[in-house]
């Protein structure tokens, strides 16, 4: 739309972090404004994981880490919005600048570090937003937890987002808080999501209802370990995987502007990678395993690709920075009616 070329253009005259501050800012006090910019919400109603999604298209993490403008989206017509990713006590992340933009390949590059107001402002917030779409609250350890001391901070988080969240997703996969990725290895996953199995039965037991628990994974992990996530988090009965998260590669922006700079690389370069992680998770969990698929939409099309690799829903977070909300129904309306390509076209855990 021509209103947000326009205002894109204003925002990036500004350092990366900034503008995005302005925008949130903007959306939280002018919630009215998200709905002014996408269109008419597309109606397109999907149930998975016992939830009512009123499209495929979902707001990624890392966007709105505090629940700021959660109507504000809602009214963009998201079908689902994933706010976080959230820690037990507040922190202020790593060292500014920590956001950077490859304008030329439609791509930013992010170490903020979990930056973010605590779980308690974020519950206290999320608990009185009017919304129609769908609430996922993405969790996380604080950056001065020991890796071995992790699961208490996520138990910290579960019991606290429990009730005013309608998924909740376990973030192991950040680049960006050290060791984090450790949590990934066999051993820590097959542990840490035991606790939190066992914990959601307590909590579903108090609550009289049993919230869906996702996990969100690296792009940059090899077949051994994803198949093992894959086994462990049907295992212990998650609900569902979310593919993917940032990547550290740099073949595809090396020599570019920013390319160099540490933290995770997002955007249109992460397409080809995150869908093809997506297909091998497909092809080792079945057809009716959950799987959410993000990383690089930047058009309908894409979101097209990351359905046609096994994605039941898709989530943005770069690409509408660069194309705006009215990406939002573009992708809602190319991915109503669409089904899971055949097999034998995804890519094999074998490739």
């Amino acid at each position: 739309m021509k209103a947000y070329r326009l205002a894109r253009n204003a925002l990036f005259a500004l350092d990366a972090e900034r503008s995005h501050e302005l925008t949130l800012a903007w959306l939280s006090r002018h919630p009215a404004s998200g709905g002014l910019l996408s269109g008419k919400t597309v109606e397109d109603p999907v149930r998975l994981m016992g939830l009512s999604f009123r499209n495929r298209v979902g707001l990624a993490a890392g966007l709105d880490k505090n629940g700021e403008a959660i109507e504000a989206f809602d009214r963009m017509g998201f079908g689902f919005i994933e706010v976080g990713t959230v820690t037990p006590r507040p922190q202020r992340g790593n060292d500014r600048p920590r956001m950077f933009r490859i304008p030329s390949e439609k791509a930013l590059i992010n170490r903020l570090g979990f930056n973010n107001q605590g779980v308690d402002a974020l519950v206290k917030r999320a608990a009185c937003v009017r919304r129609h779409a769908v609430l996922g609250i993405n969790i996380g350890k604080n950056a001065d937890t020991p890796i071995e001391q992790a699961e208490l901070d996520y138990l910290a988080c579960l019991h606290k987002v429990y009730a005013v969240a309608d998924y909740i997703t376990v973030n192991i996969s950040s680049p960006n808080t050290k060791n984090l990725r450790d949590l990934q290895q066999a051993s820590r996953f097959d542990s840490l999501l035991a606790t939190l199995a066992d914990a959601r039965e307590t909590l579903t037991a108090r609550y009289g209802a049993r919230r869906p628990i996702l996990v969100k994974i690296a792009p940059d992990i090899d077949d051994d370990a994803l198949i093992g996530l894959a086994d462990a988090a049907r295992r212990h009965g998650i609900d569902g995987l979310i593919a993917t998260n940032t990547t550290v590669a740099r073949d595809a922006v090396a020599g570019l502007p920013h390319a160099h700079e540490t933290g995770g690389l997002s955007g249109a370069p992460l397409l080809k990678a995150a869908n093809t992680i997506v297909a091998k998770l497909r092809e080792r969990v079945g057809p009716d395993f959950p799987l959410i698929g993000v990383g690089g939409i930047q058009s309908g099309a894409d979101a097209a690709s990351k359905r046609a690799a096994g994605a039941d829903l898709v989530q943005l977070y770069t690409g509408l920075i660069y194309r705006g909300p009215g990406l939002v129904s573009e992708c809602a309306r190319a991915l109503r009616g669409t089904i899971y390509a055949t097999p034998a076209t995804r890519p094999s855990l074998e490739s």
